[in-house]
């Protein structure tokens, strides 16, 4: 598809880095840019990548902390009520797993360790088993600490906050138009509250999408504005693993090429914050994996919830491969 609205994508990233605001149908044209332009945009990309964050890129590592057994119905979603995904169910990991977790964090140089945990919200008694392993690993180690527990209270948020936890993640994951065609059992303006939850209590606000679930293009540039209003510092940008056993099984949108223009045109539209290639990097991007880093200045590292990821050691070799370098985290 190519687009009516012409574009110096090199020019226009010179304007961005000198404080311009990129406008929705620009950010529209970069998605409906012609294959033969994807270089030119991707360079344009790195030109602001580089700008905020020079050649490092900053690696995140997932801890599943309780999987399963979640009574929402979000269609992509292998842990759900819907799922009949055969996933490893199980309650909270100990404390000790946790920190083995935050342990192995560090020696696959991420700087940052997610706890991540399945459910609607967590209970007292969860916050507290939380609470407990934060403030162990925050004492012991400098690793950032990053929660995706769920919806959020401000008695919770402010108990994270107060333990050490840096950075809160809730998705928006979709447009608030396409919401609805992706779970019943809360709603889009939920997600929002709770992001801006987290941002009250003092917490860095962590918020992405997940693409490649019936958006549109015009909804995808939404989303990226919808993360601009919320002032998100850190945006993974998730790209559908579609699987089986889920309601989103067999689906297909993407090719790897739309995959770069998306995340080209997150940094044009949030030029300054953490952009990361998250979920589905590895089957949706596939040999053009090593491109992304040219929009994206952060990575996930391992595996994920319930999919594999690429071994941390390719990872490695394709960051040092692209002349990166790993923003490491100190002992």
């Amino acid at each position: 598809m190519t687009t009516s609205v012409q574009l110096d994508w090199l020019k226009l990233a010179e304007q961005i880095v000198q404080g311009y605001s990129i406008k929705p149908e620009e950010a529209l044209a970069i998605l409906q840019s012609d294959d033969g332009e994807l270089l030119t945009v991707m360079q344009a990309a790195y030109r602001i990548r580089r700008e905020y964050y020079g050649n490092k890129v900053k690696l995140n590592m997932i801890v599943n902390a309780k999987s399963g057994m979640c009574p929402e119905d979000c269609g992509y979603c292998s842990q759900s009520i819907v799922s009949e995904a055969p996933i490893e169910k199980y309650a909270w990991l100990t404390k000790e797993k946790i920190l083995e977790g935050a342990r192995e964090s560090i020696r696959r140089k991420a700087g940052t360790y997610c706890i991540v945990a399945s459910g609607r919200r967590p209970s007292n008694r969860e916050m507290e088993h939380v609470v407990e392993a934060v403030k162990e690993i925050r004492a012991t180690t400098d690793l950032k600490v990053c929660c995706c527990l769920g919806f959020l209270s401000e008695q919770h948020a402010a108990q994270l906050a107060e333990a050490g936890v840096h950075r809160y993640n809730h998705n928006l994951n979709t447009s608030k138009d396409n919401y609805e065609n992706i779970t019943t059992t809360h709603t889009y303006d939920q997600r929002v509250e709770t992001v801006k939850q987290a941002t009250t209590s003092g917490m860095s606000p962590c918020s992405g999408a997940i693409f490649g679930m019936g958006e549109s293009l015009e909804e995808r540039v939404q989303i990226a504005f919808a993360l601009k209003e919320l002032d998100a510092d850190s945006i993974p940008c998730n790209f559908l693993n579609a699987i089986d056993g889920t309601p989103m099984e067999g689906r297909k949108e993407l090719t790897p090429r739309m995959c770069l223009k998306i995340l080209a045109m997150m940094r044009f539209v949030n030029p300054s914050k953490e952009i990361r290639v998250a979920g589905g990097r590895e089957v949706n991007l596939r040999s053009l994996q090593p491109l992304g880093l040219y929009a994206a200045n952060s990575i996930f590292i391992g595996d994920y919830l319930t999919t594999s990821g690429q071994a941390h050691t390719d990872d490695w070799g394709m960051i040092e491969d692209m002349g990166f370098e790993i923003e490491e985290c100190a002992l």
